[in-house]
């Protein structure tokens, strides 16, 4: 554990964690030994309930993370489209009946969910990606926004607005605890988030390149491997834009979406999920499949355990709130 809580912010003190740091749900990484890590350092981590092939997988992940940690831990129900129907509200049952006490909503409007979550006492974080989208997060009574900049992995919205504009932008708008999101790996990037109005940070990348993570050592020499250039937007033709790590499989997804008349049946085959779970982070073949990354890859200088992420992340906060940032003043 981190001896001491360098920062206290709004987000800390509603959620029960001693540092301002998330690590949201991620399909395929979010899983018990990455979560219990994140916990025992004092951050909120998320399980990813689709991670789990069945809601009672989720049961049974749940309680095998509570087995790793007595620390506070989330789970994150993502509500997309999907060609195969997901059954949401028994997935919804499965935290409720496992009594975790914070739950992570992204894609779709959660409100089918809130009353359920509500009345079994579970605090609601929904994922955002523009202002107008957190405000209605917020008339919907959830208990946070994470706000999601263009920098982001995953789904960055149509906006194309990054966190420098898109964080205060959101701040300004509401009243409860606001997490920054996307771009964020290091110290300077905690300080710059709390200094835009932020109460914390989420980092999805940089947990990838943990020593905790469930995935291919391939993939985290990769990240470190690459820079901010390193990623690539697909799906944006089919209004549903995407950023992954820059490989042989988004290359060739890009170019056949760029075709007149290129629909989503063209590049189906290429875009599975299971390929990219099972070819890239589970057997290590980076060019096998698509793979969530952000550009703040850039930042990730090596593969290290997450107790020594956190910490980090937390000296070097503080050193440059005491130190360095008061001798700019004159």
């Amino acid at each position: 554990m981190i001896d001491t809580a360098v920062f206290e912010t709004t987000f800390t003190r509603a959620f029960g964690v001693r540092h301002p740091v998330v690590c949201g749900g991620m399909v395929a990484v979010g899983r018990a030994e990455l979560i219990a890590a994140v916990a025992e350092s004092g951050a909120l981590g998320f399980l990813s309930a689709l991670t789990q092939r069945t809601p009672e997988g989720l049961a049974d992940e749940i309680a095998r993370t509570r087995e790793l940690t007595d620390a506070p831990f989330g789970v994150n129900l993502t509500i997309l489209p999907t060609v195969e129907p997901v059954p949401y509200d028994e997935y919804r049952q499965a935290i409720i009946e496992s009594g975790v006490r914070v739950v992570e909503t992204a894609g779709s409007n959660p409100a089918p969910h809130l009353p359920a979550f509500r009345a079994a006492g579970i605090k609601v974080i929904h994922k955002a990606v523009s202002v107008r989208h957190a405000m209605k997060a917020e008339q919907l009574g959830v208990d946070a926004v994470s706000i999601d900049g263009f920098e982001c992995a995953g789904h960055p919205g149509p906006d194309d607005v990054p966190g420098l504009v898109l964080i205060p932008a959101a701040t300004r708008e509401l009243s409860i605890p606001v997490i920054a999101s996307g771009g964020f790996a290091t110290g300077a990037g905690l300080v710059a988030a709390l200094a835009l109005g932020a109460d914390a940070i989420n980092m999805g990348t940089r947990f990838v390149a943990t020593t905790e993570a469930g995935v291919h050592q391939n993939v985290k020499d990769r990240i470190v491997a690459n820079s901010e250039l390193d990623t690539q937007l697909i799906f944006r033709e089919f209004g549903n834009t995407a950023r992954v790590a820059r490989n042989a499989v988004s290359q060739e997804i890009a170019e056949l979406s760029a075709r007149s008349g290129a629909t989503f049946a063209d590049i189906a085959h290429l875009a599975s999920g299971e390929r990219g779970r099972r070819t890239v982070l589970r057997d290590g073949d980076l060019d096998g499949g698509l793979w969530w990354a952000g550009q703040a890859q850039a930042l990730v200088e090596e593969v290290e355990p997450v107790a020594e992420v956190i910490r980090r992340i937390l000296t070097d906060a503080q050193r440059l709130v005491a130190k360095t940032l008061p001798g700019l003043l004159v």
